[in-house]
């Protein structure tokens, strides 16, 4: 097992050591106090325990190495398993909205606001701590299996502060229904994070090309090397922590096989030491020839070593 291996496993068992110490605390409170607030967040804590075994199981797979079925290595199973958390976030939204609204039809209330609010500080204050060790790990890896946990940990310190703010305004103000709506927008909240978790997951599924920004940093370092001729047909995609890129360059069409060899060789080099740990694969096309069309014909290179003259 790889050091990302262990680093995204140590954030997923730390996310798992919290998620059943807030369960049996807010499992007390949601009995003692009957808040539906309560038990959004309750709801919320139990999917979170379950996402991070989806976490621990896909952090894991995805750190398994290339075999003769997997060449690629088994990365997207952390967008796998963030998907899996997408899901569950989103039937906690739908259930506890569906209670949230039958509550404000029925105007019932919850009973006791001292436990809740206790439970809710203790909550933020171990969410903090998971928050901080996973931002390292997700620092040093990249995962997206972890930052889509970490997504999920950080609007738990919202959904926290919305209980205490609920039971506090039910209890002490006086303002009947206060736990319900706010239960009712805890839903929306977990619903909107469930959307936004799905993004990166589904793009990484789908092989979508890198953002532009890193495009442009990828082909300033090639641009570097005076022996390429031109750049076309890149192709980029990420899978776990783990990027990959494919593209044609032109190169002299007097150069023996050896001789492009060895340039090819200088350009993964070159690009390693940039972007550590990437899947290259080049394409050497004697300068002049392109046989693709469209956008994969034109000339990224000339592009590039522009912006750089530009800049000087």
């Amino acid at each position: 097992m790889t050091d990302t291996g262990q680093l995204n496993r140590s954030a997923a068992y730390a996310s798992i050591a919290v998620a059943t110490l807030l369960l049996a605390l807010k499992a007390w409170a949601v009995w003692t106090t009957g808040s539906t607030s309560m038990l959004g967040s309750l709801a919320d804590t139990a999917l979170d325990l379950i996402a991070s075994l989806a976490t621990l199981l896909g952090v894991w797979v995805a750190a398994q190495p290339d075999d003769d079925n997997h060449r690629f290595g088994h990365g997207k199973a952390e967008a796998l398993a963030a998907m899996f958390q997408v899901v569950l976030i989103s039937i906690s939204a739908l259930s506890l909205a569906f209670r949230a609204i039958v509550q404000i039809l029925a105007g019932t209330r919850p009973e006791g606001a001292e436990g809740g609010i206790v439970v809710s500080l203790i909550a933020m204050a171990a969410t903090f701590a998971l928050l901080a060790w996973q931002r390292r790990v997700i620092a040093k890896t990249n995962s997206i299996a972890i930052s889509t946990d970490h997504l999920h940990y950080k609007s738990d310190l919202l959904l926290n502060l919305a209980v205490i703010a609920a039971l506090a305004l039910d209890q002490y103000a006086g303002i009947g229904r206060a736990d319900s709506v706010f239960g009712l927008g805890i839903a929306a909240w977990l619903g909107w994070g469930a959307w936004n978790a799905s993004q990166d997951a589904i793009e990484q599924l789908m092989d979508h090309e890198w953002p532009d920004e890193k495009k442009a940093r990828f082909l300033e370092v090639v641009a570097r090397h005076p022996e390429l001729k031109g750049l076309h047909d890149l192709r980029t995609r990420t899978a776990g922590n783990r990027d990959f890129v494919q593209f044609h360059v032109s190169v002299n069409p007097e150069m023996s096989v050896r001789e492009a060899h060895d340039v090819m060789d200088e350009i993964e080099d070159k690009l390693l030491s940039e972007f550590p740990g990437i899947e290259i694969l080049i394409h050497p096309d004697p300068d002049g020839l392109v046989n693709e069309t469209g956008l994969a014909a034109q000339d990224l290179l000339a592009d590039a070593q522009a912006a750089q003259l530009r800049s000087i």
